[in-house]
């Protein structure tokens, strides 16, 4: 039961963190000057963003601790939180990601929603993202390529809220489309391509990396025969949706949108084939958190 609530936790601060970074990017990069959508909806996302990160990952914290002693009544006693937050770096990740979303929640309450809010909050983002590479196996990996594979890691974490979290962002622009809203909506799409191409890129290359120091060349080929590398593999197949789902988005869905509102036609169902795919897109992201959520709590095949 406590295995469970690790990963059902793990995934919950993942989703929050892919929020947390990826829609502030995603405001900043797409509506950079005047004529935006209405964009009441981002401060509140962003508020309980932070929040779940911040509360999921205390709650983690005594969860992760509620293992390592043998019983939640063992967890929560001072002398066992204590050796977790100050004796292991999971503990100090745990409780410097809360730290850093409690202060991106204060700044989400406190200052006006505009660029010097967002800034912050990617900056808060940023950091939240990273700290999951020391709850992962980016941190574990002894020798020289040790710093190697933190870095691609911690690239690889960002990677992901970029695009996740812009996804999120698109998914509720979508559904809460107006009509004045429609021309700012299409830029954001048609702007949000070259991000979702970067994110793609680097997910790439990292994720190459990545399965170089957790699984190795000379273990590909019984990838299959333990349940990280089954994970692993649906882990892809997930990742080629996406990316399909990416590409009809932008070679397909959007150019027909654009020319859709260019002749002046009315572009509702160009709208909803385009919200029907990024929604599609979403949930598959949200399934590929879950799965890597369950793979963080498993030993890679380099450890077997």
């Amino acid at each position: 039961m406590l295995e469970v609530a690790v990963i059902a936790l793990r995934w919950l601060q993942y989703s929050g963190a892919v929020v947390l970074l990826g829609v502030p990017l995603f405001l900043l990069y797409s509506f950079r000057g005047a004529g935006g959508p209405n964009l009441a909806w981002a401060r509140p996302t962003l508020i309980v963003a932070a929040l779940v990160v911040a509360l999921g990952s205390l709650a983690a914290l005594v969860a992760q601790t509620a293992v390592m002693a043998g019983s939640l009544s063992e967890a929560v006693k001072p002398a066992s939180l204590s050796f977790m937050v100050s004796g292991t770096a999971l503990g100090m990740a745990m409780v410097g990601r809360a730290a850093v979303a409690l202060l991106g929640l204060v700044a989400a309450i406190a200052l006006k929603p505009e660029r010097l809010l967002w800034g912050l909050l990617l900056a808060a983002g940023v950091v939240v993202a990273a700290s999951f590479v020391w709850t992962g196996h980016g941190a574990a990996t002894e020798g020289p390529g040790g710093p190697f594979h933190l870095v691609a890691d911690i690239v690889h974490a960002v990677a992901a809220a970029m695009w996740l979290g812009a996804l999120a962002a698109l998914t509720i622009l979508l559904r809460r489309r107006a009509a004045q809203d429609d021309l700012a909506i299409h830029r954001a799409l048609h702007g949000f391509s070259g991000l979702g191409t970067i994110a793609v890129g680097l997910l790439v290359l990292t994720g190459l990396v990545n399965s170089w120091f957790l699984v190795g060349p000379q273990r590909v080929a019984d990838l299959g025969a333990n349940l990280y590398g089954q994970l692993l593999i649906a882990k892809l197949l997930l990742f080629a949706v996406m990316v399909a789902l990416a590409a009809g988005n932008r070679f397909r869905l959007t150019p027909g949108l654009g020319k859709v509102l260019a002749r002046g036609e009315d572009p509702l169902q160009a709208f909803q084939r385009l919200r029907r795919s990024v929604v599609a897109e979403t949930l598959v992201g949200a399934v590929l958190l879950a799965v890597v959520a369950v793979m963080g709590t498993l030993a890679p095949p380099s450890a077997l």
